[in-house]
């Protein structure tokens, strides 16, 4: 593993490094800067989600993009406005001392802030191919002098239907231009814009990380949203010698949770995006000294921490992806030592958490939170150790002489009981802890599946019956009330039977010839005629339930 400094990077951009907490380049890092940085090859990087990339050309941009230009110089396209505006602050704070303007573009946001952002000069836009293109046809964004065109999260823009989008687009840049492509996959469709678009270019490919560790002890807890704080403080106290990071979803939840421990006593601290490089500098330095145990961040806060011998990650929330949880968990049980995940998850949560675990390839094993009387007991269990262990070593004199003093005064067991009492106050209370009531995940019901099939495509219950018998190898037991109709029909199996199926049928549906789908609440209710007119199939096996899923996912322009 190469450090930042063997990479080719300015001494000024090595400290913006550092200040921002990196300690090492990840692999499509260590892979992708120094080809940008001395080559004049186009790029086509495939790495997972979470793994740096945006570091991976946003280091170079900086690096290479001339200070006060008045044209745009650089275009990075990404498929939503949450990643676009993720890159563009990204960028800004990788570019230290350097003038260099960077601003997201997207729809939804007023279009004349965009406008005047765009008429004082900017030097690298961020944005979805929609707006792009708005901009383009106003006239209001030239891209005939850009330097390097940036396509990130190539896969998910092709999904979304971007395809012609950003060819129009680039159908708009100079042919001069250094392009950068990157995805976590590599399909066919995007290869051949890379032969289309791109001159001679380089393929950088990252292999995936192993799933997970062996040396990670990965488990879950069923906790609702109010009790969580509760269960929190219930697994720092059980442990020993908890040294861990705390994951939540926003900076708000990072301060609440920092705050709330803090006033419980824990030596903790919180990273976000609102803190400065020089406090998230000295946060990390009093983590890595142990001076604080427990360290409450957000996924963006925690990029680059590299921390030996972390025993715990805790998942405050539940990530937002696979790739993600994989990351997170990773930053425990290294280097041959055990570590710690633990996920909290809510009862309406259960369905992601198996997503999760299935794509991770892992599994995450249920638990319950500990009592109140097994922590206090293990807490008397530590004092006594501790006690024993400074009776061995003996007592400094200054401590002796005052115990001789005050057992001349006092009855031996009274005296050690008030010094207790005194040096560990109210941790031994049962009161210092509040109930947490269980509420059991919705694991073990049955699922209701709708088949955009019926009678009149020939659909029969026993056609349906071998057809998921067949597919997903799952038993006719687990089958219960098939109901087929005319258009349509209905299926019930158990949670994680219902799963495999959807899962199959969605990746599968044009060699099954089946569209499936969970049903809808009212979705068979009341007589046929009106529940078929909903839920009639359209061409090609789509429900219109599935083309109002579409419209309702239709990128932003």
């Amino acid at each position: 593993m190469k450090s930042f400094e063997e990479l080719g990077l300015s001494v000024d951009t090595l400290k913006t490094i550092k200040a921002k907490g990196f300690e090492e380049p990840s692999p499509i890092q260590e892979k992708t800067i120094p080809v940008i940085l001395s080559g004049t090859e186009d790029v086509v990087g495939q790495a997972q989600t979470g793994t740096g990339k945006t570091a991976a050309f946003g280091l170079p941009l900086v690096e290479l993009l001339e200070e006060k230009s008045k044209h745009v110089q650089a275009l990075v396209l990404t498929p939503t406005r949450e990643l676009a505006i993720q890159v563009a602050e990204e960028i800004h704070s990788l570019r230290g001392k350097k003038h260099l303007t960077t601003i997201p573009i997207y729809g939804g946001q007023a279009i004349q802030l965009q406008l005047r952002s765009l008429q004082k000069g900017i030097d690298i836009v961020v944005g979805t191919p929609g707006r792009i293109l708005d901009h383009l046809k106003r006239k209001s964004l030239n891209l005939s002098s850009i330097t390097h065109l940036v396509l990130d999260e190539a896969d998910e823009m092709l999904n979304m239907g971007f395809l012609e989008d950003v060819q129009k687009i680039m159908n708009h840049t100079s042919k001069e231009k250094r392009t950068m492509l990157f995805s976590a996959t590599m399909p066919s469709a995007i290869m051949q814009i890379a032969k289309k678009y791109m001159n001679d270019y380089v393929i950088l490919k990252i292999t995936k990380d192993k799933p997970t560790s062996n040396l990670t002890e990965q488990i879950y807890f069923e906790v609702n949203e109010q009790n969580k704080f509760e269960a929190l403080c219930r697994i720092i106290d059980i442990e020993e010698d908890f040294f861990g990071l705390i994951f939540c979803r926003t900076k708000i939840d990072v301060g609440r949770v920092a705050n709330r421990l803090t006033e419980r006593g824990y030596q903790s601290d919180a990273l976000h995006g609102d803190i400065s490089q020089s406090l998230r500098e000295k946060i990390l330095n009093r983590f890595k000294k142990r001076k604080i145990n427990v360290l409450v961040a957000t996924d963006v806060a925690a990029r680059g921490i590299d921390v030996q011998d972390i025993s715990h990650v805790i998942n405050y929330a539940l990530p937002q992806d696979p790739e993600a949880y994989i990351h997170r968990i990773g930053r425990t049980g290294r280097a041959g030592k055990t570590g710690h995940a633990i996920t909290f998850v809510t009862p309406a949560e259960y369905r992601k958490l198996q997503f999760i675990q299935q794509k991770a390839k892992t599994d995450i094993r249920r638990e319950k939170l500990p009592k109140v009387k097994d922590i206090i007991e293990m807490k008397k269990q530590r004092i006594h150790s501790r006690l024993e262990d400074i009776i061995e070593k003996g007592p400094k004199q200054e401590y002796l002489q005052l115990a001789k003093d005050l057992l001349n005064k006092n009855e031996s067991e009274n005296l050690l009981g008030a010094l207790l009492q005194h040096s560990f106050r109210g941790e031994l209370d049962e009161k210092s802890y509040t109930e947490i009531v269980n509420t059991p995940l919705d694991n073990s019901g049955k699922t209701r599946l709708f088949v955009g099939f019926g009678k009149s495509s020939g659909l029969t219950r026993k056609k349906l019956i071998d057809v998921v018998k067949e597919h997903c190898n799952i038993s006719t037991d687990k089958i219960h009330d098939i109901q087929v109709r005319d258009k349509f029909a209905f299926i019930s199996l158990p949670f994680n039977e219902a799963e495999q199926i959807l899962e199959y049928f969605q990746k599968n549906r044009n060699q099954s010839g089946l569209y499936i789908t969970k049903a809808k609440k009212d979705q068979g209710q009341g007589n046929q005629k009106s529940s078929g007119r909903q839920d009639r199939p359209k061409r090609q096996g789509r429900s219109r339930g599935q083309e109002n899923s579409r419209k309702r996912h239709r990128p932003q322009r």
